[in-house]
């Protein structure tokens, strides 16, 4: 086997930044034109949802917070929008650099040339103590890094617009569902593969519970192509194999590729795991095409009007 102690890494704060906090779009200050058929009716099944105390869960891919959108997700979340966020490994990766460095996302296709891609010592050093410390509570993947975040203020200066930490002060489960091996923080020397599945995990099992709550309530995907549909749809099986009713839901996946222009091919998970399936015995699922710089701006304006 490989002997990960002698991987090399180099400290982030000498790395270039493609995304950084000074970018971060502020909720109020941006009047997005997006809209799509049927956008306002799902708008308006959130309000309805969260009015009659139902969940929201917003799963998302990492391109959203390295679109600047941090602020937009804390500030769903303190409105009583978002009652669940899910996502996976690189969210909450590029969401904890941005706490502590102020900047993510580097040049992939240069860094991965000579190696040094992903070997940052903070991040894989800093993250992996959480995550195992996390695992020896009993923690799930998030609550290990809101609560590593609130033991080391010092080291994180952007608390203010970290997601994953905000969740956890607002009590809002924040949950990561890890593929292992396709997260930089697993390249690290020090990674524990063992305490990363059994804080993910525990996640998994957090997911189920807001998940058997939806009867009423509304699931949201923005962007996250195979982890969000793939873990959604077997948390709906564990569900309704429990019993619980989870037939007048409502679900809608806003998809990235035709935003970013070439051929749309609808047969793939997110359209088949969120929109159709889930609905499949009553309710109703929308599939929208936006950039999210555009869709999540306006789902914030739309759904807090009258509120």
């Amino acid at each position: 086997m490989v002997d990960f102690a002698k991987i090399k890494t180099w400290s982030a704060r000498d790395r270039v930044n493609l995304v950084n906090v000074d970018g971060l779009l502020i909720p109020g200050q941006d009047t997005p034109t997006w809209d799509a058929e049927g956008f306002g009716v799902l708008c308006g099944c959130v309000q309805n949802a969260r009015a009659a105390s139902r969940p929201v869960i917003f799963s998302m891919g990492a391109h959203v917070i390295k679109s600047g959108l941090s602020r937009y997700l804390i500030a769903l979340m303190k409105d009583g929008f978002i009652t669940h966020l899910a996502g996976n490994g690189a969210c909450s990766i590029h969401d904890f650099e941005l706490a502590y460095l102020g900047g993510t996302s580097e040049h992939v296709p240069t860094a991965i040339e000579d190696g040094s891609f992903g070997m940052w010592e903070e991040t894989g050093a800093w993250m992996n103590e959480a995550i195992q410390k996390g695992a020896v509570k009993g923690l799930g993947y998030g609550e290990s890094l809101g609560v590593y975040i609130d033991d080391n203020p010092d080291r994180f200066p952007h608390k203010d617009i970290c997601v994953a930490y905000q969740a956890y002060k607002l009590g809002v489960p924040a949950t990561y569902h890890i593929a292992l091996g396709t997260d930089i923080i697993h390249q690290h020397p020090t990674v524990d593969f063992g305490a990363i599945g059994v804080t993910s995990g525990v996640d998994f099992k957090k997911l189920c519970k807001s998940v058997m709550d939806l009867e009423g309530g509304v699931f949201m995907n923005f962007g996250s192509a195979v982890i969000g549909p793939e873990v959604f749809l077997k948390a709906l099986s564990i569900a309704r194999n429990l019993g619980h009713m989870t037939e007048n839901i409502v679900t809608a996946n806003f998809d990235l590729r035709a935003s970013m222009g070439g051929d749309v091919d609808y047969y793939y998970r997110p359209l088949k795991n969120i929109v159709s399936r889930p609905v499949s015995k009553g309710g109703k699922g929308w599939h929208f095409s936006g950039d999210h710089k555009e869709t999540i701006p306006a789902l914030y304006n739309k759904i807090g009007e009258n509120s």
